[in-house]
């Protein structure tokens, strides 16, 4: 790791004592402190009693499980979440992104792809606005991109640092076509990964910005290319 990457707490949630605590060792030479919760109820209760600055959690837990712990997760804040979840739980890894999970590794994993990824989720979440970053508007949604703060119609929205990301670059270049795999590239910082990320992420998106989401005005699909934001005004 190098000085540039940050470090943070992070809770490890997996009741695979092995896997957990894999992951630990990893997570801790990248220089990250760890906690380990071998289930959902633990998982939440740690989190009660502490600001973790993101959560590896696995989606199959026994008891309360790693949807509804993400779930709840949203309810309180925008914490970064990295799931994990096995190969074939597509349905999942999908309804975990659109309860705001940030990134995802499907097992069997590297142990090394989830420190890569984890070091990406927070160094955006970390991240201090460069000197220029600008205000955007576009009607009644206005994004600060300084202060990490969306509103719509005067209201803070409730985004998720992947969905800010996301708004932030969409703004950024009306008028412009992007495909998925673009939009992994510039605001993932993906080369590979699974395109229906930015799919479900636009979909949030529109479900928190548009008056109907069903019919965008805003976030537009291109047919055969991918998406474009157009200014409302």
């Amino acid at each position: 790791m190098t000085a540039a990457e940050p470090t943070g707490r992070v809770l490890v949630v997996d009741d695979d004592l092995t896997v957990s605590d894999v992951v630990r060792r990893y997570l801790e030479r990248a220089g990250h402190q760890v906690a380990l919760a071998a289930t959902g109820e633990d998982a939440l209760r740690w989190i009660a009693e502490n600001e973790p600055d993101l959560v590896v959690l696995d989606l199959m837990l026994p008891g309360i499980d790693g949807l509804e712990v993400c779930g709840r997760l949203r309810e309180r804040g925008a914490v970064p979440v990295v799931m994990l979840t096995a190969l074939g739980e597509e349905e999942n890894r999908i309804a975990g992104l659109q309860l705001g999970a940030d990134d995802y590794v499907t097992k069997p994993f590297s142990p090394r792809e989830l420190v890569l990824r984890v070091n990406s989720v927070l160094r955006r979440a970390k991240a201090p606005a460069p000197p220029s970053a600008r205000r955007l508007a576009d009607g009644d949604l206005r994004l600060d991109a300084s202060a990490r703060k969306a509103t719509l119609g005067g209201a803070e929205l409730s985004l998720t640092g992947r969905e800010f990301d996301l708004l932030e670059f969409l703004m950024s270049h009306p008028g412009e076509a992007f495909t998925r795999t673009q939009l992994l590239e510039r605001v993932w910082g993906w080369d590979f990964g699974d395109q229906s990320t930015v799919t479900v992420h636009v979909r949030r998106l529109r479900e928190k910005i548009e008056l109907v989401p069903a019919k965008p005005a805003r976030i537009c699909t291109v047919w055969g290319v991918g998406y474009r934001y157009d200014r409302s005004v």
